[in-house]
């Protein structure tokens, strides 16, 4: 099978709106899922391996570059079930993502271990990412009901982030934003997964992004966190 199979796209539209899907229906979407998600996380490091060598550049019009990315998201939503376009908008939605984390790694390799502290941020997001998805395989407890709460935590998050950055500029605020970015977002890989093995997306697309953008979060939010206390230690 492809990277994005045309005819299991189209069967997967037949059932979606159906009460169950079978389970080797299921498999597939969970298998086609994780591929996405997987070639996604390549595109977003090739964007950032694009992205470091220019990274004084792309910090002077980061704010352009991260509407742009958001503005691809947004559009990936309205092209998901168009294939090859779909395809086309969510990698240069990833890419976008390398190229906009490229000054905070350059910032990072700029200092002593910074490759180090890069690897250590990358393997933490790792291990918290697997955990957090075994468990919710594991688990009884059922986690998809969370979605308004987790929602209405995100967008704290946000808000929060974007007053400390324009108005409080507190290092501290900044160090419980990360950490609570972290926690927030481990807690949606739970939450994501459930909805994957269950069903809830309607495409493959919807959930490799969602999968995609919880790791991105979390290690970012590490990265950064990484390098306040690797500061200070110096």
């Amino acid at each position: 099978m492809g990277l994005y199979d045309r005819d299991y796209a189209r069967e997967s539209e037949h059932v979606q709106y159906g009460s169950v899907r079978s389970e080797s229906q299921t498999v597939a979407f969970v298998k086609e899922t994780y591929k996405l998600f997987a070639a996604s996380m390549m595109a977003g490091a090739v964007g950032a391996y694009v992205g470091v060598p220019m990274a004084e550049s792309i910090r002077s019009v980061f704010w352009i570059l991260f509407a742009i990315e958001i503005a691809l998201l947004i559009g990936l939503h309205f092209v998901k079930h168009k294939p090859g376009i779909n395809l086309a908008v969510m990698f240069a939605f990833t890419f976008m993502t390398g190229i906009t984390l490229a000054p905070l790694l350059a910032m990072t390799l700029a200092m002593e271990g910074g490759g180090m502290i890069i690897g250590n941020a990358f393997a933490m997001t790792a291990v918290i990412f697997g955990g957090m998805s075994l468990f919710a395989i594991k688990t009884t407890k059922d986690f998809t009901g969370y979605g308004k709460p987790l929602m209405i935590a995100v967008v704290v998050v946000i808000v929060g982030s974007l007053l400390n950055i324009f108005l409080l500029q507190s290092p501290i605020f900044h160090v419980l934003i990360q950490a609570a970015i972290v926690m927030l977002f481990s807690i949606l890989v739970v939450y994501d997964t459930q909805n994957i093995i269950r069903g809830a997306y309607e495409t493959a697309i919807d959930g490799a992004i969602a999968l995609y953008l919880d790791f991105l979060n979390i290690f970012t939010a590490l990265l950064q966190l990484f390098c306040i206390f690797g500061n200070n230690n110096d």
